[in-house]
């Protein structure tokens, strides 16, 4: 039934959002934002580490980033302390436990139209950008870079700093 899903069809790159009434921010690009670079977690790091980073930095959240560059989801404080604290984790368990492996992408050549659409449905979005990775027998292969992390918030801070109706 997604195909169906117009919502569904947009987020996932199939189908523009012909909306009428498309507010002034909407085909501005994601690089907009100016976010700023991310905390990233190793997928070694313990639970109780990931807790003493985050709250030493003042982040809720962070990508949890292979070595190898592959992203494998989300590391929210309020879940890991919500599952250590209910002993469904240890406190030396890594923090892939508690990691949550379903998340949406989108680049920075996205627009704020598409990242609303995707923040209907998910409390973040990851942003991502690619590069081109060569290797020294000449291989190459595009590698996703996290360039940050955007909430619903980081749009509506966006879209209230810069009113332009």
């Amino acid at each position: 039934s997604k195909f169906v899903n117009d919502k569904w069809m947009i987020k996932n790159g199939f189908l523009n959002d012909a909306q009428e009434h498309k507010p002034w921010w909407w085909n501005i690009k994601v690089q907009k934002l100016n976010l700023s670079a991310p905390l990233i977690l190793l997928p070694e790091v313990s639970c109780q580490k990931a807790i003493e980073i985050l709250q030493e930095k003042g982040y809720d959240q962070a990508p949890v980033v292979a070595e190898s560059g592959l992203i494998l989801g989300m590391v929210t404080l309020s879940n890991t302390l919500s599952s250590v604290l209910a002993g469904n984790v240890e406190f030396s368990d890594p923090v892939t436990k508690v990691t949550y492996d379903q998340f949406s992408k989108i680049s920075l050549e996205d627009n704020l139209g598409k990242l609303s659409c995707i923040l209907e449905n998910d409390h973040f979005a990851i942003v991502v950008h690619e590069q081109m990775q060569c290797s020294g027998n000449g291989s190459s292969s595009m590698k996703q870079m996290v360039f940050g992390v955007v909430t619903a918030m980081d749009l509506l801070t966006f879209a209230s700093r810069n009113d332009k109706k």
